[in-house]
């Protein structure tokens, strides 16, 4: 499911709401999960489960082409884990 379809979704389920008003309900909620990621904070929604932010030490890597060494920086990065309710109905 893509974000169109999850607003065209919650929009015909809920008929008393314009269609504008729900696609900013959906960004209003998509930017404050990314906003709370980007300062480093943990979102939890229950049943669901919980967006964190992974740091990822500066490395050596290689590269696969040529098989130099190149330094790879320090970064952060997202991480999902899902819930034990969305677990459950998933392998039930």
């Amino acid at each position: 499911m893509i974000k169109s379809e999850l607003i065209q979704k919650l929009a015909d389920e809920n008929p008393h709401l314009f269609q504008r008003d729900v696609e900013r309900i959906v960004s209003s909620v998509f930017d404050e999960i990314t906003e709370a990621l980007a300062r480093g904070d943990r979102v939890e929604l229950r049943g669901f489960g919980a967006f964190s932010v992974k740091h990822r030490d500066a490395r050596m890597g290689r590269n696969p082409r040529t098989g130099e060494a190149v330094s790879v920086p320090e970064k952060r990065a997202p991480f999902f884990k899902t819930g034990k309710d969305l677990r459950d109905r998933m392998n039930s």
